[in-house]
């Protein structure tokens, strides 16, 4: 059920305490430097099975400064230290991980946030849950997504949800995101997937702009379209690009973008295309944000 008016103030003035007590800087806080970029190592989910350790160095090697997690670990799945080594090792950040909620249930709750402490990630995003996908059930889905996002501040951690085109379905403000968004705290991460806005008809920068200081992290993807001459790669799908990049950089809060390749065009390879995204959003960020900001 919705959330009455007063009682999430209370709420958000609870967390936005919590939050400030372990360490996790206030939202509504924009950074004033450019959003770090990292890989959403979805991307990468074949080769990274095959050699987990040399495709975290060569994702670092290409100018990610950071990684999402999908649920893959490779031979760290029993071992967070071993894997922040890991990514020490490389100069990677942790910039979040992709979960379920059941892995956030009562009986899963401490293992998996040990776990992800330990890695240095405080950033747990719910990648998918069929309630969000309608207007019926979004509500439900916010109150479970409200209710963890108190547990986890405790923690010094952030909840956040990633769409996919169902929730953006619909007219701006009567989309189930904006269900999710209007009962949910506004510290919960809401982690649009531009490429799935776009697809549902709706502008990711309209979105960033109606939410401020929540798109703490986002995915940025290039998707097929029906023009010929589009390639699935950030810069070359005939996209521009450079509004949402000023709509993160002024009202997003943003601290991540997160590149998610899922089309491989022209034979090439996962980590090639995933490179060359890399290198097309960063032609758009000197566009638009200050050139000494970007490392």
């Amino acid at each position: 059920m919705f959330a009455h008016k007063e009682d999430m103030k209370t709420t958000r003035a609870i967390l936005a305490l919590l939050l400030t007590l372990f360490g996790v800087p206030a939202l509504a806080a924009t950074p004033k430097t450019a959003p770090l970029l990292a890989l959403q190592l979805w991307s990468v989910k074949d080769e990274i099975r095959r050699d987990f350790d040399g495709m975290l160095g060569r994702i670092a090697k290409v100018g990610f400064q950071g990684v999402e997690f999908a649920g893959q670990f490779g031979p760290y799945r029993g071992n967070p230290a071993g894997l922040k080594a890991v990514l020490d090792k490389n100069g990677l950040q942790c910039a979040g991980a992709h979960v379920m909620l059941p892995q956030l249930a009562q009986q899963h709750f401490v293992a998996t946030t040990d776990f992800y402490r330990t890695l240095g990630c405080a950033n747990l995003v719910v990648s998918v849950d069929p309630r969000g996908a309608t207007m019926a059930r979004s509500a439900e889905l916010a109150s479970d997504l409200a209710a963890l996002s108190a547990k986890l501040a405790t923690l010094g951690m952030r909840i956040g949800y990633h769409n996919h085109a169902p929730e953006m379905f619909g007219p701006v403000g009567g989309t189930p995101w904006d269900v999710i968004a209007q009962n949910t705290p506004r510290e919960m991460i809401l982690q649009q997937d531009v490429g799935w806005t776009l697809s549902a008809g709706n502008d990711p920068a309209a979105y960033v702009r109606r939410y401020p200081g929540r798109t703490i992290t986002t995915h940025f993807k290039a998707k097929p379209t029906a023009d010929p001459t589009s390639v699935p790669i950030i810069g070359k799908d005939g996209v521009d690009w450079t509004e949402l990049l000023r709509a993160v950089r002024e009202t997003g809060g943003t601290q991540w973008i997160i590149v998610e390749q899922e089309d491989y065009p022209d034979g090439m390879g996962r980590l090639e295309s995933a490179q060359a995204s890399l290198e097309g959003l960063k032609a758009s960020m000197t566009l638009v944000l200050d050139p000494t900001s970007l490392k």
